[in-house]
């Protein structure tokens, strides 16, 4: 299997974190990974050939996690999809 680093990147938060009560993102990416999305699972986005690199954490923005949670590489370059827009390979 092949392994690619890992990048950190620093943020904050605005608001604070409740690690009792997941937030949208956390269970998005919960529901994406029991749905067999796993990193490095082969993947189709529409007739797009890709492959899960990893997931969306974003809590901001007009692509948050909790709607895209999936980070998937393409020939075009990575996109970040929801599970309605990929199916397995």
């Amino acid at each position: 299997m092949r392994t690619q680093d890992l990048m950190v990147v620093e943020g904050s938060r605005r608001q604070p974190h409740d690690p009792i009560c997941p937030d949208g993102v956390e269970l998005a990416i919960n529901r994406a990974i029991h749905a067999g999305y796993r990193v490095g699972r082969e993947v189709l986005v529409g007739h797009v050939a890709g492959r899960v690199v990893g997931y969306n954490i974003g809590h901001y923005g007009r692509f948050s996690g909790a709607r895209y949670p999936l980070l998937v590489k393409t020939e075009f370059g990575v996109a970040k999809c929801s599970l309605q827009e990929v199916a397995a390979a």
